[in-house]
């Protein structure tokens, strides 16, 4: 199952890139998540169901100092990266 994230709100400049990933690989998910330029965090997941939906529930909060607005979830067709590995890619 692989879904695309766009998280809104305060995200940037409380470790919320390095929060994702932590949780995403405890939940054993691939992908990777990435900070944009209008201030948002994108994120692109792919694994177990439940696991996915687990990292979509985690992203309504994300760390202490975060203060999440919104989450948009969307069906990507292919898996984001290959293999299991989760990264932090650059700010695009």
């Amino acid at each position: 199952m692989a879904k695309q994230l766009l998280i809104e709100g305060r995200v940037q400049g409380v470790g919320y890139r390095a929060s994702f990933a932590d949780e995403a690989q405890s939940l054993g998910l691939s992908g990777w998540v990435r900070n944009r330029r209008d201030g948002s965090v994108e994120a692109a997941v792919d694994g177990d169901a439940q696991a996915v939906e687990a990292i979509i529930e985690w992203s309504k909060r994300g760390p202490p100092a975060a203060r999440v607005h919104q989450v948009a979830v969307t069906d990507l067709e292919a898996p984001p990266s290959p293999g299991r590995e989760f990264k932090i890619l650059p700010t695009q």
